[in-house]
C-alpha cells in the first residue's frame, strides 16, 4: 500500500503498488487500458472526447465500471473532462459521469469551477491538469480536491515550467494532493516525483506503445525508435502548444522549423480534433524509456521494481564509502 504525504484519501489510494495515475491521453486511452491499469495497480483514466459521443461516453463508463467495482483488487479510475469553452458537450459528458458517480474525474484546458459543484455532490474528487503557477493558483480557489502539474517535457498539451521549480513553488501555497507529470517513465522518476513533493506521478508516454493502448501499430513503433530528441513542441496543431514526435510531424507533411502559428484552440468537435491528431502523433521527453511494445502489466512490474530499488537506495551521507 502507497502511504500518501499530503492528504490523499484512502479511496484513492487502495490497491495501488504504485504512486501513479496513467495519464488520460487523446486517442491513445480506452476502456481496455482503463481497466488494465487499475488492475495492475495504478490509477486508469482516459478523455471524455475520445468516445466519439456522449452516449458512446456511457457505454464506457458503464463498461469500465462493471470491469472494477466489484473487483476486489483494482485502483481507482478517472474520466477526463475537457472544460474549455468550446467543448459544447461538456454538459452530457459531466451529466454521464454524475449518474455513474465516477471516483476521480480530471479537468483539462480550463477552469475546474464549472464541474466542481456536481463531481462533489456524490463524493467525488476533482484534480485539475494545469500547465502553470498562475493556473494552479486559479484552480485551488475553485476548489478542487488535487492539482495535476503538468511540466516541461510532458506529451501531449504541455508546460513550460521544469518540474522541480513547478512543485516547489506550487508547495508555497497548496498542501493539499499533487501530481506530477513531465518525462516520468521509469520507476526511479516516479519516486524522484514524491521526494520533489508531489503524491502520485502522471504516466503517459510510457504508456502510449501498452498492447491494450488504441494507439495505432505506427504510432506505437514510432514511439519504440524514438529519443528526446525527436520531440519538438508546437501550437501549429490543435492551437496549444503540445509536444509531438517530429518524425510524425515530416510524415504528415509538415515542416518542423516552419509550424503554422495561427490555428486558434476548438474544442466543440472532438472528432474534428482527431482528425489533427491522426497522423501527428504526441509524446514526451520520457520516450527514450520506451523500448517494447508490452501489456500495461508487465510495464508496470517494471516500474514498481524499479522504484522499489530507488526507495531503498541509502542516503548519500549513509552510503558506503561517503565523504564524512
Amino acid at each position: 500500500m502507497i502511504v500518501p504525504n499530503h492528504g490523499l484519501p484512502p479511496a484513492m489510494t487502495r490497491n495501488l503498488r504504485l504512486p501513479a495515475i496513467a495519464a488520460p491521453m487523446f486517442l491513445v486511452s480506452g476502456p481496455e487500458m482503463v481497466i488494465a491499469a487499475s488492475r495492475a495497480g495504478v490509477i486508469g483514466s482516459f478523455p471524455a472526447p475520445n468516445a466519439r459521443t456522449s452516449a458512446d461516453l456511457e457505454d464506457w463508463v458503464g463498461r469500465i465500471d462493471a470491469a472494477l467495482s466489484n473487483d476486489p483488487d483494482a485502483a481507482p479510475w478517472a474520466v477526463n473532462l475537457v472544460v474549455h469553452p468550446s467543448n459544447s458537450r461538456l454538459p452530457e459528458d459531466l451529466a454521464c459521469v454524475v449518474r455513474h458517480k465516477v471516483p476521480l474525474v480530471i479537468t483539462a484546458l480550463g477552469s475546474p469551477a464549472r464541474v466542481v459543484e456536481d463531481i462533489h455532490s456524490y463524493g467525488g474528487l476533482v484534480f485539475a491538469d494545469v500547465n502553470s503557477v498562475g493556473f494552479a493558483r486559479k484552480a485551488a480557489a475553485a476548489g478542487v480536491d488535487g492539482l495535476v502539474l503538468v511540466a516541461a517535457g510532458a506529451g501531449g498539451h504541455t508546460g513550460a515550467t521544469a518540474g522541480f521549480a513547478f512543485v516547489e513553488e506550487v508547495r508555497q501555497f497548496w498542501d493539499g494532493p499533487l501530481v506530477l507529470g513531465g518525462a516520468i517513465s521509469t520507476g526511479h522518476a516516479v519516486r524522484a516525483a514524491e521526494i520533489l513533493g508531489a503524491d502520485l506521478a502522471y504516466l503517459g508516454t510510457a504508456l502510449i506503445a501498452c498492447a491494450e493502448s488504441m494507439a495505432v501499430p505506427g504510432y506505437k513503433d514510432m514511439i519504440v525508435a524514438a529519443g528526446a530528441e525527436d520531440i519538438m513542441p508546437s501550437r501549429g496543431i490543435t492551437g496549444v502548444t503540445a509536444n509531438w514526435l517530429k518524425p510524425s510531424l515530416i510524415a504528415a507533411g509538415y515542416d518542423p522549423a516552419n509550424m503554422p502559428e495561427d490555428k486558434r484552440p476548438n474544442f466543440s468537435d472532438a472528432q474534428d480534433d482527431a482528425k489533427a491528431w491522426k497522423n501527428v502523433w504526441s509524446a514526451g521527453q520520457g520516450v527514450g524509456a520506451v523500448r517494447a511494445v508490452e501489456p500495461v502489466a508487465a510495464i508496470v512490474d517494471r516500474l514498481v521494481s524499479e522504484y522499489d530499488a530507488a526507495a531503498a537506495r541509502p542516503r548519500f551521507a549513509a552510503a558506503e564509502g561517503a565523504l564524512a
